[in-house]
């Protein structure tokens, strides 16, 4: 039986060890099995408690709350993803302007009920026939940046977004720092995922779903990226001994998954399983994000003190 090292290998040449810089080997998570998971890396606001009477007092409050300010969670962001050296004033060269770009699209509208064309694997990847791992509602980017730019000669990323324009920004920043190893593209991945990926030369090693649209009305449900035409699709598609690997910060969002996913229990097998060193908690959640990089939605939430629940699956030979 395949050991949980695959999912190390999909983020460096081997082993994450041996792929990632001494400041993200700090971050390892799914290591050897002799090696304990380090544990998770978590920011929490700093204690309200001060003086309530003097001047010291209210220098020390003054003082807490720039320092508080500094650790808003959007600056957390940009400490997490720091090496990248990312454009900060892109949006607005790209005509996006300063406003928050719209957080939910429904899948379901007909502009997007149609597969979208694939593109020439030759032209968007250096190297179509290296192992891929998609990343199904990629947002920023910068998760999926973060991983091609140590991996550059080793793995393929394809991202699948479908805010168009967190894609031009996204492809924007591929440009900037010259990778030839990673694409982005504007797509809804309900219609157009199955089309993509049996199309790439190469074999596809890992699958990740992180924080999607939660659609908490039950009537919005059915716009949930997950459904079992995709979870299909996807478990068809990955390679023997690949991998999927979900995570929400919402409870109801995460076991829909979790469901969806072990209706597959004759093929999949939770990584849990597997490899025994992987920590997990009574409900079967990994305890730690085995990626190295954690993602914006997943910074901001730890911030805000939630719990985020994990599960990584194995394909079957």
């Amino acid at each position: 039986m395949q050991s949980s090292k695959m999912l190390g290998s999909c983020v460096g040449g081997g082993t994450l060890s041996a792929a990632l810089p001494r400041r993200a080997l700090k971050l390892q998570r799914l290591i050897s099995p002799t090696s304990p998971l380090l544990p998770s890396h978590q920011f929490h606001p700093i204690s309200r408690r001060l003086s309530a009477c003097g001047s010291a007092g209210a220098q020390q409050q003054q003082q807490q709350q720039q320092h508080q300010h500094q650790q808003q969670s959007p600056n957390l962001v940009a400490l997490e993803y720091a090496d990248l050296n990312l454009n900060p004033t892109i949006s607005e060269e790209l005509g996006l302007g300063h406003g928050r770009i719209r957080q939910h699209v429904n899948p379901l509208k007909t502009s997007l009920s149609a597969p979208v064309e694939v593109p020439d694997w030759n032209q968007v990847f250096r190297d179509p026939t290296l192992p891929l791992m998609v990343d199904i509602g990629s947002g920023s980017g910068r998760f999926l940046l973060w991983l091609a730019k140590r991996n550059l000669v080793v793995r393929n990323y394809l991202g699948l977004e479908i805010r168009k324009k967190l894609v031009k920004r996204s492809q924007f920043w591929v440009q900037d720092l010259a990778l030839s190893n990673i694409h982005f593209m504007f797509a809804n991945a309900t219609t157009s995922y199955q089309q993509l990926v049996s199309t790439y030369p190469g074999p596809l090693m890992l699958v990740s779903i992180l924080c999607p649209d939660p659609y908490f009305k039950k009537r919005h449900h059915k716009r949930r990226v997950v459904q079992k035409p995709l979870v299909d699709s996807i478990v068809n598609s990955l390679m023997p001994s690949g991998q999927v690997f979900i995570q929400s910060d919402v409870l109801d969002v995460a076991l829909d998954m979790r469901d969806q996913f072990d209706s597959h229990s004759n093929i999949l097998t939770h990584i849990h399983e597997i490899d025994t060193s992987v920590l997990c908690d009574s409900e079967g959640w990994l305890l730690n994000n085995p990626m190295g990089i954690r993602t914006e939605r997943e910074i901001h939430a730890e911030f805000e003190g939630a719990k985020i629940y994990r599960r990584v699956y194995q394909k079957q030979m």
